[in-house]
């Protein structure tokens, strides 16, 4: 996304200084300070973190090939080794200034210790659990990251608590209330690196922990609580961008986040729980009604975010209920009717937006 930003901008501030509001020099200025900071993943990174993972994979391929035939003091020896050379490359690479390159190594000697793990696991016929496996593995990735600075490390932490969590669930049909302790001791890990897109992936995370409640309490129906909580997530969050704009670029996210939770709740109370047909036409009108409202809010705030959500959850809806109610043509009309006249009343909204002149409504756009 840096380059559509970058040019963004660009326009912006032609447009900028053709009016007045930037000089030559702040022109330049602000163009060299974006240059200077460059994008923060690399084409080069990007292909050393996949290289280093194919690595991983060759080098488990041929361990497990060749397994029987080494004593087991060489297995040993081999698989410490592996990890042990990981970390070493990852020094001399950082030491050079390759710093996406260590990373890539980082990532290598954690996934030659998830393998150790198992691998002598299996070794010595050590009786245990998967997930107190997956549980150490997940918190040497956490202390690889703090240590060693690794962001790469700390998001495999973070996919791992969520397969640790996940297999838990799986083998208890509960929810795993652990998972937020993995969950915040790798989410704080993110805000100390002051690494965003790992408490974007953090949200996601919790998201999806949040989502998953409603299958899961209340004998798979409490769906209306999940719903709850991600409408008041979201007034929340429009309440801290409203009271503390400098804290926008935090409330924007957590807005499109909330607002999947609350979509997701209801979504499943209509088409995953048993309702009458009047009940399933009245939440989707409220579905409908609170999506127009994301969309409308997106469009005022340039919240981009929200503003794709609600179209994206605006015809998912509008399928799902005609899908439902395809065999009752008389509601099945009504309900489209007073969509229409709804998303009617949204584009005049627009449109008076629009006619007030050039707003972030505009961009969002």
């Amino acid at each position: 996304m840096w380059a559509p930003y970058k040019k963004r901008l660009e326009r912006d501030l032609d447009r900028w200084q053709a009016n007045g509001w930037v000089t030559r020099d702040g022109h330049a200025a602000i163009l060299s300070d974006i240059a200077s900071r460059g994008p923060t993943v690399s084409l080069a990174s990007a292909l050393a973190i996949l290289a280093s993972v194919l690595f991983g994979f060759a080098a488990i391929s041929f361990v497990a090939a060749n397994w029987e035939e080494v004593p087991r003091l060489g297995r040993l020896a081999l698989l410490l080794a592996s990890i042990w050379a990981g970390y070493g490359m990852a020094g001399w690479l950082a030491s050079r200034g390759h710093a996406a390159l260590a990373d890539a190594a980082i990532l290598f000697a954690l996934g030659m210790f998830g393998a150790s793990i198992m691998l002598i696991s299996q070794m010595y016929h050590v009786d245990g659990n998967p997930t107190d496996a997956v549980l150490m593995w997940w918190l040497a990735a956490l202390f690889a990251g703090v240590l060693l600075r690794s962001n790469p490390a700390l998001a495999l932490a973070m996919i791992l608590v969520c397969v640790w969590s996940g297999m838990k669930v799986s083998q208890s049909n509960a929810v795993h209330w652990p998972f937020l302790i993995g969950w915040a001791a790798v989410t704080a890990a993110f805000l100390w690196q002051r690494w965003f897109p790992g408490l974007h992936l953090s949200a996601l995370a919790l998201t999806i922990f949040i989502i998953s409640l409603g299958y899961l309490l209340g004998h798979g129906h409490e769906h209306m609580a999940v719903a709850i909580i991600g409408l008041l997530a979201a007034a929340a969050a429009i309440g801290v961008e409203k009271a503390l704009p400098h804290f926008d670029h935090v409330a924007a996210p957590v807005l499109a986040y909330a607002m999947v939770i609350a979509f997701a709740g209801l979504y499943a109370l209509q088409f995953f729980e048993r309702t009458s047909l009047g009940t399933l036409i009245a939440l989707a009108a409220l579905t409908l009604v609170l999506l127009l409202g994301a969309i409308s809010y997106g469009l005022a705030t340039g919240n981009r975010g929200v503003l794709w959500l609600g179209y994206i959850g605006f015809s998912l809806e509008v399928l799902s209920v005609y899908g439902k109610t395809v065999g009752t043509i008389l509601n099945t009309s009504l309900f489209f009717l007073v969509a229409a006249l709804l998303v009617a009343a949204l584009a005049y909204m627009a449109l008076k937006i629009a006619q007030r002149g050039p707003s972030r409504t505009e961009a969002a756009a």
